[in-house]
């Protein structure tokens, strides 16, 4: 399976909205497969298909640890049915490299899905697990996490992403 590329801002496919899956066969399969080892590659806990320049409703999420068996989650048309509480955490994203900021999300949330085979799923989530369905399923509208950030945060990061996009030329 190969790596797939990741976008990364400002690529103006990762503010599109994904179009719902309708299709669950073997080219969905594979998109799925390769995704999750892109993720698991890069290394992440989440990936949405915009991502990796895909417009459709799916991601692949691992929030498990280190010393953990691996806990893949493959989510096709996901949304979140019910929210519970609050957190305010720091997150970074594969497709925003080495920026970092704290955005609030809920604390727990309730995410209805399919699985690859066209199957609905729920499951029910809190922590690590509940901000990454939410930051994934902000991929398939079109939002970065970066979106949440205040009008301060967001001009401070455009300066400070702007310098780490310059370093990482230099270092090629």
């Amino acid at each position: 399976m190969p790596l797939l590329r990741i976008l990364h801002y400002p690529d103006p496919v990762l503010k599109k909205m994904a179009v719902p899956v309708d299709c669950f066969d073997d080219k969905l399969r594979q998109l799925a497969a390769d995704m999750a080892e892109t993720m698991y590659a890069a290394p992440g806990v989440g990936l949405a298909a915009p991502q990796v320049g895909v417009s459709q409703r799916l991601i692949v999420l691992d929030c498990s640890g280190k010393e953990e068996e691996p806990q893949l989650v493959t989510a096709v048309n996901p949304r979140i049915v019910s929210r519970e509480g609050e957190l305010c955490d720091e997150e970074g994203c594969l497709s925003v490299p080495g920026y970092y900021a704290r955005v609030d999300r809920a604390a727990k949330v309730v995410v209805d899905f399919l699985d690859l085979d066209g199957k609905a799923q729920q499951i029910e989530c809190e922590g690590l697990w509940a901000v990454a369905f939410q930051h994934e399923l902000d991929h398939l509208d079109g939002i970065l996490f970066v979106d949440h950030l205040s009008p301060l945060k967001k001009g401070l990061f455009r300066k400070k992403y702007q310098r780490i996009l310059q370093q990482q030329e230099e270092q090629l």
